[in-house]
């Protein structure tokens, strides 16, 4: 049989390289690889249609939805997901000590719309009574000027986002006191050069995460994966398979991951961390597929369309391929 050969942009990661290298395949397929940076992929992705397989930002694949044009639909593979609590950056001359303390300030953000800003919108809304109106968004890039949104969005009238001043970025902007904090799924370089008054708003972010999870018991989705509309339709079989290989490959990035004999990640106390995310989340936290992550896409779409960024609430079955809302078992 003559195989499909179709191109794929997604991230390098443990839970996709083994796609790559061939430990694991997708049935019927030729993958073309392209290991491509989030900023990257979205933009060709929703700009230009540019893979037959794409990671998606799902807040920007749930606008599409919403719309009712989107070029992809997606299948429950979810390639990155994140506890938000390490997002929130802020100036520590402020005072700043608590997520209250936001309201009135000024936050740059690179896109309103980010999956991840989504999410701590919510996260502070919900948990500690800061709207989205409370804030004035400073919207830019981080290390560039003059970052587009990817997608084009109407806000709710209550909501301030203004752009950032020609020729400006947010990192210099944090840097020089021009706005309080940032928030976005990368730490603003300042941040990671250890800027003495740049800091993150949960100084324990990973103890306030752990907090959230046992209240909530929602492990944040980031990203979906997905495939050309027509693709699909042309081949029903085909979001079946790249659930089925995709999740295979994750399977295989598990077993390595938890074989510490010579750990595989360059990065110490692995067994303890791993141990950890199991006790609290259950042995399989990074779980793929529709059933047990039907709460946490419900929990977004809320977020999402409360935000203004849907114009009708999404369904959480309207996301995916119907072929891989369930699975066959032996």
């Amino acid at each position: 049989m003559t195989k499909l050969q179709l191109s794929v942009a997604m991230g390098d990661y443990d839970r996709t390289r083994p796609l790559v290298d061939g430990r694991a395949r997708v049935d019927g397929v030729d993958l073309v690889p392209m290991l491509l940076s989030p900023e990257e992929m979205f933009f060709r992705a929703f700009r230009h249609q540019a893979f037959d397989i794409s990671e998606l930002s799902l807040s920007s694949y749930a606008i599409s939805v919403a719309r009712g044009d989107p070029h992809y639909v997606a299948v429950p593979v979810f390639l990155s997901r994140a506890f938000r609590h390490t997002s929130v950056y802020v100036r520590t001359d402020r005072g700043i000590d608590g997520p209250e303390d936001l309201k009135g300030r000024r936050i740059g953000i690179a896109e309103y719309q980010l999956s991840a800003n989504v999410w701590i919108r919510g996260i502070l809304e919900e948990a500690h009574g800061v709207k989205p109106s409370d804030i004035t968004w400073v919207r830019g890039g981080m290390d560039t000027p003059g970052r587009p949104e990817k997608i084009r969005v109407e806000l709710p009238a209550d909501v301030t986002v203004e752009p950032a001043p020609e020729g400006a970025t947010l990192n210099a902007m944090l840097m020089a006191g021009e706005i309080d904090g940032f928030i976005g799924p990368r730490a603003p370089r300042c941040f990671a050069e250890g800027h003495p008054q740049v800091g993150r708003l949960w100084r324990d972010s990973m103890g306030a995460a752990e907090d959230w999870y046992r209240r909530e018991g929602l492990f944040p989705i980031m990203h979906v994966l997905g495939v050309r509309r027509s693709l699909a339709e042309a081949h029903p079989w085909l979001p079946g398979a790249l659930l089925k290989g995709f999740t295979e490959a994750k399977r295989i990035a598990g077993e390595l991951l938890a074989d510490t004999s010579a750990t595989k990640v360059t990065m110490p106390f692995v067994e303890d961390t791993l141990d950890r995310a199991r006790r609290l989340m259950g042995p399989d936290p990074w779980s793929y597929g529709l059933a047990p992550n039907a709460k946490v896409l419900d929990r977004f779409l809320d977020y999402h369309h409360a935000q203004g960024l849907s114009p009708a609430r999404v369904q959480v079955d309207e996301l995916f391929h119907p072929s891989t809302a369930e699975a066959y078992s032996l």
